[in-house]
Formats: C-alpha cells, structure tokens, sequence
C-alpha cells in the first residue's frame, strides 16, 4: 500500500481548526456547520444569508492566506478527468440530498452532539467511499 503525502501535523492542525469552527458557530448564533447546507441557505434562503456568505469567504480565502505566508500556492493534484469530477460532483450532491447532510454536517457536527441520524450516515459514507475506492483501483484499473 502506497501512502501519498502522508501529513500528520497538517492534518491535526486543520481537524483542530475545523473542530473549533465548528464549536465556534455553534456557540455564537446555534448553528450547525454543514458546509453543503450553509452554501444551498446562502444562495436560496430569503433570509439569515450574511454569515454564510462571510464563511463561504472564509472558506475560499484559505489559499490565499496560505500564499501570502508561505509565498507559494497549496499544491493541488487532481488525478482525474474533468468529466469524472462532474460525474462525482453530481453524486456527492445526489448523496447529500438523499443523507440530509453532507460529511463535514454529521461528522463534524452529529456525531458531537450524538444525532442518531449522523451514526447512520458517518458509517455509510465511509464504506460507499472504501468501495468507491477499491471499485475504482481494481476494477477499472486507476
């Protein structure tokens, strides 16, 4: 097994980061943050949109912060094609109409606060991503 990029500090650090967002905007204004919910609300929801489109900011200005301290962009690889992107795109949103809730929501968030629901679809997504994957390196070869 091929371990790519291995960062286990980063990856502390950015969970720890996510983790006190999360517990941050919980105790400021009582929301969950479920990436996918907070972008549909911004875009569709009559109101309650301007800390969503702050966070959507904050989210999207996270590489350029990094290019300002580090003077170099995050590397970026994406090893597929433009068309498996959409596809996988169009499926993950699929998944998360059909979950209630995307990853970042019910792992992050439900299982915190002991949602039932989210002990459901934290497992589900985790094994429909450990078949994606082994579907994909063994059967069609990638």
């Amino acid at each position: 097994m091929e371990i790519v990029n291995f960062t286990p500090l980063a990856s502390l650090f950015g969970g720890v980061l996510i983790g006190l967002a999360a517990v941050l905007l919980m105790a400021a204004i009582g929301r969950v943050m479920g990436a996918t919910g907070i972008l549909s609300a911004a875009i569709f929801a009559e109101d309650d949109r301007a800390w969503r489109w702050a966070l959507l900011a904050g989210m999207i200005s996270g590489p350029a912060f990094y290019l300002m301290v580090t003077g170099d962009w995050p590397e970026i690889t994406v090893p597929v094609s433009t068309l498996a992107l959409i596809v996988g795109g169009f499926l993950v949103g699929l998944g998360v109409s059909y979950g209630s809730g995307c990853t970042s929501g019910h792992g992050v968030c439900g299982l915190a606060r002991l949602s039932p629901r989210s002990f459901v679809a934290v497992p589900t997504f985790m094994a429909t991503t450990a078949l994606t994957v082994y579907v994909v390196r063994h059967v069609f070869g990638g």
